[in-house]
């Protein structure tokens, strides 16, 4: 089964030039969000308790929802896990109360609401020191593992190119993270592992592009660097498609039926999938193009040997 036919011949880098303006609006809204709105950290980052209690029988959300409020406590996020009588609540940092005060108050006001029927499980602190840590990691994190691609790719590959796909691996992560911003999602350390994930798997599909576009400048002596990367995105099309297709199955079902606990992590996932396959056509390759990228760039160097005799 042939996917895409091999007569296929798209010329994306004719739309290079508006593909760039695009991705520059799209990182001023991005930007924008995060200015003006800023992240919504989980208590991951922020500090908080987090507990864990199961009712002698399934409960409704709102109901646990509204005993909380009840309590003073309107602020906790609740989510299932494992079953319907098993519930996760998150609840911000309070001022004068410590975890396992906290905890007592909590369980009294769920008591209060469903007739005593419910027990705490586990109870867990972390500290707002912690979350501060955990900023500063993950923010460490991304960043060393961009500048690695940036010396991976341009070992491997060119200058150019390297510059092509830190492009379009920055231009996915502000993107996901201005997702984050726009709509108010809460930022955890599973948002967090989703834009890492998101980074791997755009420099996966940027860099087969790449290596396509290397063959091709050594094989197609007379056809212009733009032609030869249309020639390569064309070569590579049906692989892009069908990673992309195959990922988004497996996300799309996390999505659906995966549960509360990794909602987030499969919707950033499903995000970073779409604008990371545009990112690896238009944004690497068309950076690239536009620094000067022709084939005197990508041929292999000839090791000039003298000659001994006189």
């Amino acid at each position: 089964m042939q996917l895409i036919p091999h007569t296929l011949d798209i010329r994306f880098m004719r739309f290079g030039r508006m593909s760039l303006f695009l991705t520059l609006l799209l990182m001023l809204v991005c930007a924008g969000a995060l200015v003006f709105k800023g992240l919504n950290y989980g208590l991951d980052f922020t500090g908080g308790t987090v507990i864990e209690v199961r009712y002698a029988q399934a409960i409704e959300m709102p109901q646990v929802r509204s005993a909380l409020a009840a309590g003073g406590f309107a602020d906790a996020q609740t989510q299932y896990i494992g079953s319907a009588a098993e519930v996760l609540i998150r609840v911000p940092p309070h001022e004068g109360s410590d975890a396992a005060a906290l905890s007592t108050h909590i369980l009294d006001a769920l008591k209060l609401g469903n007739d005593g029927a419910v027990e705490v499980r586990r109870v867990e602190f972390v500290g707002p020191q912690v979350g501060g840590e955990l900023v500063q990691n993950g923010s460490l994190a991304a960043v060393f593992a961009m500048l690695g691609i940036l010396v991976y790719v341009a070992f491997r590959f060119e200058w150019r190119l390297a510059l092509g796909a830190i492009a379009a691996t920055l231009h996915d992560v502000v993107f996901c993270i201005g997702v984050y911003a726009l709509f108010g999602i809460e930022f955890d350390l599973t948002g967090l592992a989703a834009i890492l994930a998101v980074i791997g798997y755009s420099v996966n599909d940027t860099v087969v592009v790449f290596d396509r576009i290397r063959e091709n400048f050594r094989r197609l002596r007379k056809d212009t660097p733009e032609r030869v990367i249309d020639i390569s995105i064309n070569e590579t099309l049906a692989r892009t498609i069908m990673t992309s297709m195959t990922t988004l199955l497996a996300v799309v079902v996390l999505y659906v039926w995966g549960g509360d606990a990794i909602h987030t992590f499969s919707l950033i996932m499903i995000v970073g999938v779409l604008i990371g396959t545009y990112s690896s056509i238009y944004v690497a390759s068309a950076t690239a193009l536009h620094l000067g990228l022709s084939r005197e760039d990508l041929l292999a160097k000839v090791k000039e040997e003298g000659d001994a005799r006189p």
